[in-house]
Formats: C-alpha cells, structure tokens, sequence
C-alpha cells in the first residue's frame, strides 16, 4: 500500500466532512430562521421577501435565503435571524473565522502567515492578509473594570522597544512598555506573577504622568497609600520617577543589563568574579569601589570609555543596585513573598517577537495592534465587527452559557450523520464490504 494512501484519505475526508458540516449549518439555520418567522410579532415584523446569506465559516462556505423583513415601528429592514443569532451576515463571515484569524496574526508573526495558516488548517483560502489587517483596525479594546489591590506595593518592570517607519525618512518609534503585578506565588518551583496587566504610552503627556492616570483608572490605587517598586534600565524617561513619585516610589536598577554590561567589560579581567560577586549580593557600596578601581586597567579604549559612561550612569542613582527588600522593611512592610525584581526582559522579548524582526508599521495600525496584542495578553474584552472576540484559550467545557436544548444537538447530530454518510459514497455500501478497490483507485492500480 502507498504511503501516501492514509494521507489521501484524511483529505478526501477532511473535504467531504466540510461539505456535510455546510449543508447541515445551512439547513439548520434556515429551520430556525422559518421557527423564528412563525413565532415573530406578525403585526410588527412584516414579511418583505427572501435575500441570500453567504459567509464563511470553518466548515467552508454557507449558503442560504433567509427572511428579509420590515419593521413597522422604525421603518427599518431586519434580518430577525441576524439579530437572533448577534450576527452581521452582510460581513460575509463568521465570528469564529474573524476571531481565529485576529488572534492569529496577533499572536503569531504576520498578517500574511495567519493568512495561510487559516488556509492550510481550513483547506480553503478564508480570508486574505489584508482583510486580517482591516478586521484589526475595526477592533475595540473595552477598559478594564477597577482592580483591587492585594496589598500596599505594586510591582513595576519598565522598558522601551524600538520599532521600525513604514513612512520614508521618517524616524522610528520607541513603544515605552510597563508590566504591572501584585507580587508573585509559587507553582511548585515556578513562581507566576499576580495580576499582570500591561501599561503603553501612547498619550501626548510624559510617561509617569500617563502612567499614574492609568493605575487610578485599573486599580484602586491611591497614590498616598500605595508604594510602587519601579525596575528598569538607565533611560532617563524610566529614572524621572524618582523625580515624579519622590517617597512613593523606589527605583531599582535592571539588574540583567547591568550584569550584561559588566560580562561584556570584564570577562576576562582578573578582579571580574569579584565584581560579580558584589553585583549578586547586591553590595552596591562594594560594587561602586570595585568598578572605580578598575579604571585604567582594561586595556582596551572603547572599553574604557564605556567603564567611565557606565560609572557616571550608577553614581547617579548607586542605591538602585541594592536590595529593595531591605528599603521597604525600613519603612514597615513585610517583605517576606517578595522576589528580586526583573521580568521586564522577559516581557520585552514577548513584544519584540511581533512588533521587530524586519517589519516596519504606521501610527495607527501599530497603535491598534499594540492594543489587540495587549488585551489578548491581559484578556481584556474586545469589540470586533461580529461582537466580542472570543479567545481560544478561555473556551472551556464547564461554559457558564446556557446549553442548547437536548433534541436540538440530538437532531443536529443525525442531520451530520445523514449528510455525511450521503457525501462519501463507501458509507452506503454494507459495513464488512471490502474497500480495497477504493484503496487501488487512490493508489492509481
């Protein structure tokens, strides 16, 4: 038998079950489009004519006539069934298709390759990049509702990613990124951060000032009962919140591109695993004496230069390399769950993924991106053209909906077996009939 012969027959399968799953979606909805005809306000929703439904769906195409109808009230014409189902059957595709293909390109690498890939998993061509991209951009992100917070310190991981013009000669952007939780608990050896939500600067007013709207407006946050440890690199747009919060706030320096900075310097220095050292035990003091000793004996220019830039950066904020831990029990708060600061990294890498790579955007749609992106990760509500995106992670079998009455998903399962059976013509024959002829014909024999 030909290797390719199972493969042949998924295929026809595949294909035959789709058209079965199209005839029976058709069928069944022109039945519950003639159910809702019969129980409608006759007085109210006149009978104008029938018009065709077509869209797309993930069995294939459904096709079918449904009643067009007059509301006498408002003078307006209705589909009843669109309105039944919450369903704009004008957009020429289901809200599942729609859904699969935003979080696709999202969460995946371009528009063009969830393009495809809806292609390949639905063994038609659904839906092109660009409708992706214009299905994006019709997206609405609703605000979260206030989020209470746990206790009296809101942990912060702050950084900037740069990304690339479409327009000519004009500059790229910096998409300025902050991570907010509420600490973190532990998953056997794994710990998992607490209420993670993401902030992005997008407004006209500087960053902290932004920022600072938003947790008022996420959290029930109090900026005189609150206490913010903010993580993040030497940029002076992250360290102005030492300026803006004052008390409220400590900074703490990114440990990791400190530590990337001290390898690149002194790998292999003889005083490097003392400097290490002192960095890991967060001896900012000791850490401070160490790299000022140092100057002068890299032998190298370049990396000297960069020793004195790296030496003015922390001598401006020295105490930033220790143990925030230690500062928070000088003013009273238990520390006890608390774990070294540094997730910014990690998030940035999640953005850089999508956002970098080659690719170049326009304001409007890396702004509607950005959002998308945001609230999938966040699993904020989105608005699309068909209603609220579904996501395929939060479809669960205990649904909280209302389940569909038993002789309904009893006579929609018949249907699917009748059409199905009427579609592969071997599911007609006798059951022990032996298929090897049909097995020579898809070898070629």
């Amino acid at each position: 038998m030909s290797p390719r012969t199972i493969l042949h027959i998924q295929k026809i399968t595949y294909s035959a079950l789709q058209e079965s799953f199209s005839q029976v979606m058709a069928q069944t909805l022109q039945e519950l489009d003639e159910a809702i005809a019969t129980g409608r306000d006759k007085k109210r929703f006149y009978l104008k004519d029938k018009r065709t439904l077509k869209f797309e769906s993930v069995f294939g195409q459904v096709e079918l006539k449904r009643n067009y109808y007059q509301d006498k009230e408002t003078g307006k014409y209705v589909y009843l069934l669109d309105q039944y189902l919450a369903f704009d059957g004008t957009k020429g595709m289901s809200p599942v298709v729609q859904d699969l293909a935003i979080e696709l390109a999202v969460t995946g690498v371009s528009y063009r390759q969830a393009s495809q890939a809806m292609e390949r998993l639905l063994g038609y061509p659904v839906i092109s990049h660009e409708a992706i991209r214009q299905q994006l951009l019709n997206t609405e992100v609703v605000p979260e509702k206030s989020v209470p917070l746990e206790q009296d310190v809101v942990f912060v991981e702050v950084d900037g990613l740069y990304t690339k013009s479409q327009e000519k000669k004009k500059k790229g952007r910096e998409v300025k990124i902050a991570s907010v939780h509420q600490g973190w608990e532990m998953n056997g050896k794994r710990a998992k951060l607490i209420e993670k939500r993401h902030f992005i600067h997008q407004g006209k007013l500087p960053f902290w000032e932004e920022f600072e709207q938003y947790l008022m407006e996420t959290y029930e946050y109090n900026p005189t009962k609150h206490h913010l440890v903010i993580n993040g690199d030497g940029a002076k747009w992250i360290t102005s919140c030492r300026e803006y919060f004052r008390h409220n706030a400590t900074f703490v320096i990114d440990r990791f591109h400190v530590a990337r900075d001290v390898q690149r310097l002194f790998r292999k220095h003889p005083r490097y695993r003392a400097i290490r050292k002192k960095l890991a035990n967060y001896d900012w003091k000791g850490f401070m004496v160490e790299l000022n000793s140092a100057v002068g004996t890299l032998e190298n220019e370049k990396k000297e230069e960069r020793l004195e830039e790296l030496i003015a950066q922390l001598s401006q904020y020295p105490e930033a390399l220790g143990d925030y831990r230690e500062k928070l029990k000088k003013k009273g708060i238990d520390t006890t769950e608390f774990r070294p600061m540094g997730s910014a990294e990690g998030t940035m890498s999640v953005f850089a993924r999508r956002l970098k790579n080659g690719r170049s955007w326009c304001n409007l749609g890396l702004d509607k991106f950005i959002d998308v992106f945001v609230a999938l990760q966040d699993n904020l509500e989105i608005k699309t053209l068909q209603g609220i995106l579904e996501q395929t992670q939060e479809v669960e079998q205990t649904s909280i909906q209302a389940k569909p009455p038993k002789h309904f998903v009893e006579k929609l399962r018949d249907s699917a077996a009748e059409a199905t059976r009427n579609n592969l013509g071997y599911l007609k024959q006798s059951v022990r009939k032996p298929i090897t002829a049909a097995l020579k014909g898809l070898r070629g024999i």
